[in-house]
């Protein structure tokens, strides 16, 4: 007993120790971070320090001290304390994000990349961390090659390696006249061919031109340009795009010179047809791929970028569809959806319904891309509900709707086209506005049913159903135009996304309205295209199906037509099914119901069935709706 109570009081004076040791080791790490945070590593290495002297495996002073090691530049002391992290906590992320930044310092590439891959083994949610430092390590690796193989070329005297420095020390040249410099710079635009002048161009410290030279600068940032200041900034863009195409690390050094960072969006407002089209050429090099976007991103800010490319949809030149390819490709990127919710209420949406009101004036063809642009950006919600609740914005849809009766060229059909998308991705959302403008968006798309072209009478019945539930007056007037006989027709002769969308208007429009259901009675004989869409393998269809079966049943008459024709088996089939949508068995269930009550010989195939039993089993999906 006297030896368990000291080994009892021992373990309690350990514990009371501990505490107090790490209590202490917090203390040291807050200033420790304090000091990181000030830029001094050296007193926060100390810090650090005297923590782990308090407390041997406390991770978190590990990795600090690591990071804090990196920025001394430090690496193997910072490797060594990440895997003494390790041992506290094998799970450390933040280690092996630490010690592959080391590794790829000292350009252990191999050991960098396993670092990151144990992330991703760690924490598979890490993936985009894993992508983005793979990337890191690659392209590092490859720039290293580069270098090696271009210094090999420019010792063994290759003309073309040669060129390039000799151009570049001639650039270097101060004071100058404008035009000398600016052929100097054609003649090295020329000679950068391949990588390895892209190389050369780069660690001759090209990119300092713009930097270094007063005449360059100056007339680069000349606010209004000569002729002979435009030439020059034309000349610039030319060459940073030799240098840049496919070359992501001058793409990456070229957006870290404030200088050009800041020049872009000028450059792209400059009004100077020349220059917008190179700079849009030269931001196309970043756009197109997935590092260069990354690079926009992270180093621009693209809170007026959506507003200032929408404008080239005026220029009746290759501006226009050079501009909506850069949009196109960076509505990809989250991050730029998020900064052009910034403006779009000031000054996206006002462009915008211009643009859809002058449709007539300004490129046609940019415009229908445009259009299609700002659907995909309703993809975020916060945008989506800025635009649904813009009324101008329906107006213009609606106008550019109307004079599509007027103008039937095909530039103008994938503008209507493409406001049809708009529209039905802004019917997503629901509100008063919306509602405000129901009958006359139900009534275009009323009209656009005779349209020739296929793909726009699916994408106005597309519409219909999702702007009918907003109202019951627009329901009322559909019905009146002859929505259901319209329906029935184009979902015998359509394909599965007309006929999805069209029982999904009969469904809104049998729910609201006798007549509907009358009218559907009247133009689907027996039902046959119900039957037929009860039998898709889309969910959704056969929901919809089922439920407009079940409310034209109270029509005289309809039941009595379908004996003998096989719908208690199908009808059966969907109640006792297992539809990820239970909507489907509710449905079927109310529909099959509705059915033998309206027309009681049914029972007699429902008993034969054993229908009864699935029937009632069923039931627990209608009560759940």
């Amino acid at each position: 007993d006297g030896f368990l109570a000291i080994l009892e009081k021992d373990a309690k004076e350990r514990a009371k120790r501990r505490k107090r040791n790490e209590r202490l080791a917090n203390a040291l790490k807050e200033k420790g971070n304090d000091a990181f945070r000030k830029g001094d590593y050296v007193i926060a290495v100390q810090r650090y320090t005297e923590g782990l002297e308090k407390l041997r495996d406390k991770q978190e002073l590990y990795t600090n001290r690591a990071q804090a090691y990196l920025k001394m530049h430090e690496y193997e002391k910072a490797i060594g304390d990440c895997e003494w992290a390790l041992k506290c906590n094998e799970k450390c992320i933040k280690a092996y994000f630490l010690m592959g930044k080391a590794h790829l310092a000292l350009k252990h590439y191999s050991e960098s990349r396993q670092c990151y891959q144990k992330i991703l083994e760690t924490d598979p949610q890490k993936e985009s961390l894993f992508k983005d430092c793979m990337n890191e390590v690659n392209s590092e690796e490859k720039r290293m090659k580069d270098e090696e193989r271009a210094m090999k070329e420019l010792q063994s005297g290759k003309l073309a390696a040669l060129s390039v420095k000799e151009l570049l020390q001639k650039l270097d040249r101060p004071d100058q006249n404008i035009l000398y410099y600016t052929e100097g710079i054609r003649l090295l635009t020329g000679a950068v061919k391949d990588c390895t002048e892209q190389t050369l161009f780069r660690t001759n410290n090209g990119f300092s031109i713009l930097k270094d030279n007063e005449v360059i600068r100056r007339g680069f940032y000349a606010e209004r340009k000569n002729t002979a200041e435009v030439d020059l900034s034309v000349s610039l863009l030319f060459l940073w795009q030799a240098v840049c195409a496919g070359n992501e690390e001058n793409q990456r050094l070229l957006l870290t010179y404030p200088d050009v960072n800041a020049q872009l969006l000028k450059l792209l407002s400059s009004g100077v047809p020349e220059i917008q089209k190179e700079t849009l050429a030269l931001i196309s090099l970043y756009s197109e791929n997935e590092n260069g976007r990354r690079l926009l991103v992270r180093h621009q800010d693209l809170t007026t970028w959506l507003q200032i490319l929408m404008t080239f949809v005026n220029s009746s030149d290759a501006r226009a569809s050079s501009a909506m390819n850069v949009l196109s490709d960076l509505t990809e990127e989250e991050r730029f959806k998020i900064q052009s919710r910034v403006l779009l209420s000031t000054g996206v949406l006002p462009l915008f319904t211009q643009l859809l009101t002058s449709a007539k004036l300004v490129n046609q063809a940019a415009l229908a891309r445009c259009i299609g642009i700002m659907g995909n950006l309703c993809g975020d919600v916060a945008i989506r509900m800025q635009m649904a609740e813009c009324k101008e914005c329906w107006q213009a849809c609606l106008k550019l709707v109307d004079e599509c009766f007027d103008v039937s060229t095909p530039k103008y059909q994938e503008c209507l086209f493409a406001v049809l998308g708009l529209m039905m991705n802004l019917l997503l959302e629901s509100n008063v506005i919306i509602q405000h403008f129901a009958v006359d968006v139900s009534g275009r798309c009323m009209s656009l049913l005779q349209e020739k072209d296929g793909r726009i009478v699916t994408r106005a019945i597309g519409v219909l159903s999702r702007i009918l539930p907003a109202s019951s007056s627009a329901v009322e007037e559909a019905v009146k135009g002859g929505v259901v006989k319209k329906m029935i027709k184009f979902m015998k002769a359509g394909g599965q996304i007309t006929s999805n969308y069209g029982i999904k208007t009969l469904s809104v429009c049998t729910r609201r309205n006798r007549q509907a259901r009358e009218d559907l009675v009247k133009s689907d004989k027996n039902f046959s295209v119900l039957l037929k869409l009860l039998e898709s393998e889309n969910e959704m269809t056969v929901g919809n199906a089922a439920f407009c079966l079940g409310q034209c049943l109270v029509v005289p008459g309809a039941a009595t037509s379908l004996l003998n024709s096989g719908v208690v088996m199908i009808l059966l089939k969907h109640a006792g099914g297992d539809a990820t949508r239970t909507s489907v068995q509710a449905n079927a269930a109310i529909a099959l119901g509705k059915l033998c009550i309206a027309e009681p010989r049914h029972i007699v195939q429902l008993r034969k069935l054993n229908g009864l039993a699935i029937l009632n089993s069923s039931m627990k999906y209608v009560h759940s709706i």
